[in-house]
């Protein structure tokens, strides 16, 4: 029955006998009762509405700690992850990309300093992608960026062209002065605690979080197959 009928007889029922099949807690007109789930609840007429609208799902949460240097991590982010974004609407999956990895971190002189271990060079570029995140804050014009950066030849060289292409306009400038000042450095040890705080601790990256946990199941789960992982675990 199309719900614009479904109405017209429920109205009709409460016109003719207010009291017929009618719950003690419905103080709701008719033409109310199928417009949410909550109202058709109170009636008890939830078996004759056909089209109540559904409470959204919440989003399969995914982190990312990684390196920017990292071959498997950046066969992952290029391979598995960005084009499964690309794929799902946006609803369905939340990501958070955390580039430090197996870097180190010490206090020399009251200032942090990141030791990596693909050298100065990854070092380097997970801070211009942590101040890339940090300045362009949206993560649908940041993404796009950062798979650019880890697709191509250089990760720390490219930023200049990613931007181009993909996020004309975010300022370089203010990732470069994110970099060599001291926002770049409290992003970098923001990252430090967030890997650190790993539960179980991270023991390789890529590392992969879904939902906040981690196991070896869905370790490799989401490496031979994250498409598929997330639309089993969206509910």
């Amino acid at each position: 029955m199309a719900p614009t009928v479904l109405l017209a007889v429920l109205a009709l029922v409460a016109l003719v006998a207010p009291g017929l099949g009618v719950a003690p807690g419905c103080d709701y007109p008719a033409h109310r009762w199928c417009s949410s789930r909550d109202i058709a609840a109170a009636c008890q007429v939830e078996s004759r509405c056909s089209s109540l609208p559904h409470p959204a799902a919440a989003p399969v949460q995914l982190s990312l700690y990684y390196e920017s240097l990292c071959p498997a991590c950046r066969e992952f982010l290029v391979l598995k992850l960005f084009p499964t974004w690309l794929l799902l609407p946006g609803e369905m999956l939340n990501i958070t990309l955390v580039p430090y990895g197996n870097a180190q971190e010490r206090n020399v002189s009251g200032k942090w300093d990141f030791k990596c271990q693909h050298g100065p060079e990854e070092c380097l570029g997970n801070m211009m992608e942590a101040c890339l995140m940090h300045e362009a804050k949206n993560f649908s014009t940041f993404f796009p960026v950062i798979f650019c950066l880890e697709s191509g030849s250089s990760v720390t060289k490219n930023l200049e062209a990613c931007l181009q292409i993909y996020a004309p306009e975010v300022d370089s400038g203010r990732i470069t002065a994110c970099v060599q000042g001291d926002t770049g450095v409290a992003l970098m040890h923001h990252n430090a605690q967030l890997t650190e705080a790993l539960d179980p601790p991270h023991q390789y990256v890529p590392w992969i979080t879904i939902n906040g946990k981690h196991t070896d199941e869905l370790q490799a789960q989401a490496e031979a197959s994250l498409l598929g992982l997330v639309c089993q675990l969206y509910q």
